[in-house]
């Protein structure tokens, strides 16, 4: 996310922004019946997701950190423990769900995006969605409903910058290092 520490809450430069208007290639995305944020589990799946549109363009530039004039931020959100979440990383749920792995992890987004909005209406009580990030199965990534908004508390955000730890490890990952 472009991060702006002057913003209102909810807002463009938000955390908790949630961009509904520019919503609908995304992998649960659905903005005429849902808003969402996508998270993540690992702070370097977050970044990896984030610079993986510039695989294959070379090494990291620090414009790659960037978006809307806004340095990328990484927002350390906490959950409710009480928040649900349908956990598409267990089996029983995909069995219970009659969900396969191939269907979850696919890159066509009008398949994943059907099978968000059958979850998000037969959970009503959901937060959201946890799933595996198609770039490392290991690396879990929620995806989180507007309704579930009151559920999320932000703990920390700072800019991200080409020397970051983590910023370091998505590059070499996604080999722009």
């Amino acid at each position: 996310m472009g991060w702006d520490p002057s913003a209102p809450s909810a807002t463009p430069g938000d955390p908790l922004w949630i961009p509904r208007a520019f919503q609908g290639t995304g992998r649960h995305d659905a903005p005429d019946r849902y808003g969402c944020l996508y998270l993540a589990e690992e702070a370097v799946s977050a970044v990896a997701e984030s610079l993986a549109p510039f695989r294959g363009t070379g090494d990291l530039r620090p414009e790659f950190l960037v978006r809307s004039g806004l340095a990328l931020g990484l927002a350390h959100l906490e959950l409710d423990a009480e928040a649900l979440l349908v956990d598409l990383d267990e089996p029983g749920v995909l069995a219970a769900e009659a969900l396969r792995p191939s269907i979850v992890a696919t890159g066509h987004r009008t398949v994943s995006q059907a099978y968000a909005v059958e979850l998000f209406e037969r959970h009503p009580d959901a937060a959201g969605l946890r799933w595996w990030s198609s770039l490392e199965a290991s690396w879990l990534n929620v995806t989180l409903f507007d309704r579930s908004l009151s559920t999320v508390t932000v703990q920390d955000v700072h800019a991200l910058v080409v020397d970051d730890d983590v910023v370091v490890s998505a590059a070499a990952f996604l080999g722009l290092a």
